[in-house]
């Protein structure tokens, strides 16, 4: 899959919502941990089974490496992203942590190499070390079947001390979409958007808008849509007239949503899909996807 597998995925199920499945151990339900014994097991049963119950309603997920690293779970993480393939979905990464060219290489290798063990459509990775640690997942994406999103804006409350200061005549976070805009030239599909694309917050409309203005083709990610500093309608700055080129990132309002009821964790599937089908209707007040 590439971007436009994305986008038709989207179309398909007029829900520009990405899954977020990174949570601690603590957001699971005490039946699974229970169950499994171990909590690598109970998080990747958590995962494929909120996978099969909205397969018809969420088209895309993303998983953090390090999620499941730290549990002990690497082989988990690999299976979790095998039955996500199987089911369709298409998949987001967060790429492991990434101190040099060396380790980038060896990470490009070990997730998108011939041989590689967790498949996945789509790989997010950092940018504020330097763009010699994402080239070396450019010659995937290049050939037409991945896609790269490179980290310019995030959602968390303290970004701004890092990412909105200036430099130059440019926010920094400006400054990293400059460099991906050079990277994705090349990167266009045939819906008019990149493979090579960005991470944005959710939580910033005035990003969000600059972004779009200013690279029309660059396709947005947007991180943090359940921040409470964020909202579908900020988000809406990121789309085209027809809904395309942006996808928004939940995660706790649906994997969590069992813990706000108050209850005992028995029926997740069924407050997750409420939860998923609240997200979807309140993006889609501002984002019409034709």
């Amino acid at each position: 899959m590439a971007i436009d597998a994305l986008q038709e995925a989207i179309r398909r199920t007029k829900n520009p919502t990405v899954l977020d499945l990174t949570l601690s151990p603590e957001a699971l339900p005490p039946q699974l941990l229970a169950a499994e014994k171990r909590e690598a097991a109970a998080y990747g049963r958590f995962c494929r089974e909120l996978m099969e119950a909205l397969r018809d309603t969420v088209p895309a997920l993303h998983l953090s490496f390090s999620a499941f690293a730290l549990l002990d779970g690497g082989k988990e993480l690999s299976a979790v992203l095998k039955y996500a393939r199987k089911l369709g979905y298409y998949v987001l990464l967060d790429a492991p942590e990434m101190l040099s060219p060396a380790a980038a290489e060896m990470a490009a290798r070990a997730i998108w190499g011939e041989n590689g063990m967790f498949p996945c459509d789509g790989l997010i990775v950092q940018s504020y070390l330097g763009s010699d640690l994402w080239k070396p997942f450019l010659s995937y994406v290049q050939g037409g079947k991945k896609d790269l999103f490179i980290v310019a804006r995030t959602a968390n409350r303290s970004a701004p001390e890092m990412q909105d200061l200036l430099t130059g005549s440019r926010l920094v976070h400006m400054a990293v979409a400059d460099l991906a805009g050079r990277e994705a030239a090349d990167t266009v599909g045939k819906y008019g958007y990149t493979r090579v694309g960005l991470l944005a917050a959710a939580s910033s409309a005035v990003s969000l808008k600059n972004l779009r203005s200013k690279y029309p083709r660059l396709f947005l990610l947007l991180d943090g849509l359940d921040y409470p500093n964020a909202n579908a309608k900020s988000c809406a700055q990121a789309f085209d007239k027809l809904g395309r080129g942006a996808a928004a990132i939940s995660g706790a309002a649906i994997t969590c949503a069992w813990k706000e009821t108050g209850g005992d964790g028995g029926d997740y599937l069924d407050q997750a899909k409420a939860a998923a089908g609240r997200v979807k209707k309140n993006l889609t007040r501002y984002v019409n996807i034709l």
